[in-house]
């Protein structure tokens, strides 16, 4: 056979594969801020949770080990007194979380950082809870938006989009191979360069926003006030100082996440006034 048709074969057969092994699925449901994107997964919930899980029990180890897990008993109760609020209202957008073995810890760290694991794990840092200075609210905000990102499975999706990234950049090196005699290791690095910035970077930013509007209803509907989410970015905005350019950073930048965030708070505000007459 020939080596060029030898070569096409190949890369048919890589494309084929990576097709065969695409999902497309609709973690949530919209919720009141319409967050519906269809999400591609090419991997298993199952595996990611328990990676995550596995992760998870190796953070609070080591953080234990170092005598940085829940040091201040007050400050982690309150914590899981707001995640005690959250978690039920994320069955508006995923019946099944509710039950999930959600788990809350605050880890003592200068870092401005919170996150939720796939599954429920979530950790505050003491960095952001002290140099922020945040009120039940902010804190609610900060959370709901980590949950958020669980609630939406974006760490599978992540997962699944650097085994993408690589086979396509794979097969885009090949091609450049096939075609243009160009070495398809060379093809494979530039690829998988420009799929970063042109796809998992801008993705990365899609992500963010959806977690923030799916965030500040969970705060909503939590009883928290989700006007709370500007004044925390506004914090935020005042310490982080300088930031990247907009396209070159996975986050959105302060003023356009403070811009979107305005309208959907006021968007779930009604679900907050109900929240706060019925508790």
């Amino acid at each position: 056979m020939n080596k060029r048709i030898s070569r096409r074969c190949l890369v048919l057969a890589l494309a084929v594969a990576f097709a065969a092994g695409c999902s497309t699925v609709r973690t949530t449901s919209g919720g009141a801020v319409g967050v519906d994107r269809e999400q591609t997964m090419l991997v298993s919930s199952a595996e990611v949770n328990r990676s995550a899980d596995k992760a998870y029990r190796g953070t609070l180890l080591e953080a234990q080990k170092k005598s940085l897990l829940n040091r201040d008993a007050a400050q982690v109760e309150r914590v899981r007194e707001i995640a005690k609020h959250l978690i039920p209202a994320t069955a508006a957008f995923r019946s099944d979380a509710p039950g999930w073995r959600w788990e809350v810890n605050v880890l003592s760290s200068k870092e401005l950082n919170a996150w939720c694991m796939p599954g429920g794990k979530i950790a505050v840092f003491t960095g952001l809870i002290e140099q922020l200075h945040v009120t039940d609210d902010e804190l609610a905000a900060v959370m709901g938006h980590e949950i958020a990102h669980a609630l939406r499975e974006h760490g599978r999706e992540k997962a699944g989009q650097a085994t993408g990234i690589g086979l396509a950049a794979a097969i885009g090196g090949a091609l450049l191979g096939a075609y243009y005699g160009v070495d398809p290791g060379i093809g494979k690095s530039v690829l998988g360069s420009v799929g970063d910035l042109a796809f998992m970077r801008p993705n990365s930013r899609a992500m963010e926003q959806e977690a923030d509007r799916v965030g500040v209803e969970l705060a909503a509907r939590a009883g928290y006030d989700p006007q709370a989410a500007i004044t925390l970015w506004e914090k935020m905005a005042r310490v982080s100082g300088g930031q990247p350019p907009q396209w070159m950073s996975t986050h959105p930048s302060h003023e356009s996440r403070i811009a979107d965030l305005r309208g959907y708070a006021d968007r779930v505000q009604p679900l907050y006034l109900a929240a706060r007459r019925h508790g």
